[in-house]
């Protein structure tokens, strides 16, 4: 069974170095998944969020999300679908699956 890495992004720096772990880790054969909720909702927007797409399973906090603003503009979010805005008991339940938990 592949080994699975959970990220938790709350912060709305270093979306740089969230892309180059998940590919690296992708490219080893890792399964990725990452939840981003408060502030690190704010990398959902930005046009290189893209690139962790098809590497990783991503899910957005939809309560941060429409804090932060961006209530429908869930459709500009690439790789996340309407279900893939959850609340936190999904980062709770992600806690539980991975092998490995990275906070940015």
């Amino acid at each position: 069974m592949k080994e699975t890495i959970g990220l938790l992004v709350s912060s709305d720096k270093h979306l740089d170095y969230i892309i180059h772990f998940t590919r690296a880790a992708h490219d080893k054969g890792k399964e990725v998944k990452i939840f981003f909720t408060g502030k690190g909702v704010c990398l959902t927007l930005v046009p290189e969020f893209k690139e962790l797409v098809g590497k990783a399973k991503l899910w957005v906090c939809d309560v941060s999300f429409r804090a932060n603003g961006f209530h429908g503009r869930e459709n500009e979010v690439p790789g996340v679908g309407f279900k893939d805005f959850a609340t936190q008991a999904r980062n709770a339940e992600m806690l539980n699956e991975v092998d490995r938990y990275l906070v940015f």
